[in-house]
């Protein structure tokens, strides 16, 4: 079981994250240099499809992986552990990835015109560090680099 929740959580990471680069290193620039909200919402509407999916099976596997690791949910925070830093790591960074994806759902998109375009570069560019930052936090689980 604990292979198939690893495997599942690398994909949702690989798609979320990878998706989140294009995002930021390809997409971003060309919409901002043409002031093209059009371009970004295009692309928000196909890479969502994918990308809320992986996500949800991110978040779904992610807390099962950690409680698997450290079964006691009231650990999670004790940073006398260091598993605990870890996962109290990317909660901590689902819960910014949260808060942007909440603004920028119901304040920014609603209202995206092109002069709006800078005010959601402010938000792809910080959930695409998070996600990055997760990435790096996975890996620590096994190279101790969050201990």
């Amino acid at each position: 079981m604990y292979g198939i929740l690893l495997l599942l959580h690398l994909l949702g990471a690989m798609i979320w994250t990878g998706g989140h680069i294009i995002l930021s290193v390809v997409i971003l620039p060309k919409v901002l240099r043409d002031k093209s909200p059009e371009q970004l919402l295009a692309f928000e509407s196909v890479f969502e499809k994918i990308g809320m999916p992986a996500l949800i099976v991110q978040i779904v596997t992610g807390l099962l992986l950690a409680h698997r690791m450290l079964p006691d949910v009231s650990l999670w925070f004790d940073f006398t552990n260091p598993i605990s830093h870890v996962i109290a790591t990317k909660l901590t960074l689902l819960a910014l990835t949260f808060g942007f994806a909440l603004d920028a759902r119901f304040r920014v998109i609603p209202a995206l015109c092109k002069e709006s375009l800078p005010v959601m570069a402010w938000h792809i560019i910080p959930v695409t560090v998070f996600s990055i930052l997760f990435v790096v936090a996975g890996v620590s689980f096994r190279t101790g680099w969050l201990y």
